[in-house]
C-alpha cells in the first residue's frame, strides 16, 4: 500500500507531465514531485543534499531537455517503463521487510537502480549514494550528522540494509523454480532408471570412460 503522501506525490509527477504538455511521465518528473515529499526530504537532507539546487537542476532539465516531449502532444501522459520499475521496486523491497507501507523515501532508494537515468544522476552529482540513504532510513545514521535520528523514518524496517539480499533471494528462487519448470534432473532419472540404456554404443562409452580416467589421474 502507498502512504498517503506518496500518492499525492505520484499524482503531483504526473500533474507536472500534463501541465507540461509532455507524452511521458519521467523519473525526473518523479524526483521533482519527490522534493515536496516528507519522507524524502527527510532523506535527502539527512544525505546532505542541497535540495535547492537539486530543484532548481530538475526544473531546468524538464523545461529545456524534455520538450521534444510534447511535441504535438494533446492526449493524457504515460508513464515510462523506468517510472513503472522505480515503484515496483519499491514496493518488493518494503514487502520483503515485512512492511506494507511504501513512502517517499523507499522510492529515492529505488530510483538509483535506474543508473542510466538523468534523475540517479542528479542524486549522485549531490555526493549521495544509495548506501548514505539505507542507512539514514534503516539505523537513522545521516551523512549530515545534524539530522541522525535515533528510530527510522516511516516506511523503513531495521532490515532495510538486507532487502537487497531479501530480492536477490527471492530471485534466486524464481531461477531455481524455473530450473525445475524447463529443465530435466537427468541424474534423478538415472537413479530410477528411467534412462534408455546406450545400446550399441560401446566404443563411445569406453572412450568417455578412458578420457575420464584420464583427466582424473592428471
Amino acid at each position: 500500500m502507498l502512504s498517503s503522501n506518496l500518492e499525492k506525490t505520484l499524482r503531483e509527477a504526473y500533474q507536472l507531465a500534463s501541465n507540461n504538455k509532455h507524452e511521458y511521465v519521467t523519473l525526473e518528473h518523479l524526483l521533482l514531485a519527490l522534493l515536496d515529499d516528507k519522507d524524502a526530504i527527510s532523506v535527502l537532507k539527512a544525505c546532505a543534499v542541497d535540495t535547492n539546487e537539486i530543484k532548481i537542476s530538475v526544473e531546468n532539465f524538464i523545461l529545456k531537455d524534455l520538450e521534444n516531449l510534447k511535441e504535438n502532444f494533446t492526449g493524457e501522459p504515460k508513464l515510462t517503463n523506468s517510472f513503472q520499475r522505480v515503484i515496483q521496486r519499491a514496493a518488493i523491497h518494503v514487502q520483503s521487510s515485512g512492511r506494507t507501507e511504501v513512502t517517499g523515501a523507499n522510492v529515492l532508494v529505488a530510483m538509483f537502480a535506474e543508473r542510466e537515468s538523468n534523475a540517479a544522476y542528479f542524486l549522485q552529482d549531490q555526493n549521495m549514494t544509495r548506501y548514505d540513504a539505507v542507512n539514514f532510513i534503516a539505523h537513522g545514521v545521516a551523512k549530515n550528522t545534524d539530522y541522525d535520528e535515533a528510530r527510522s523514518l516511516a516506511g523503513s524496517d531495521q532490515n532495510e540494509d538486507n532487502l537487497e539480499k531479501s530480492a536477490e533471494g527471492v530471485e534466486d528462487s524464481k531461477k531455481e523454480s524455473a530450473l525445475e519448470k524447463y529443465c530435466v534432473d537427468l541424474n534423478q532419472k538415472a537413479e530410477v532408471g528411467d534412462i534408455d540404456p546406450l545400446i550399441g554404443r560401446d566404443h563411445e562409452v569406453e572412450s568417455c570412460l578412458l578420457y575420464t580416467s584420464d583427466a582424473a589421474d592428471e
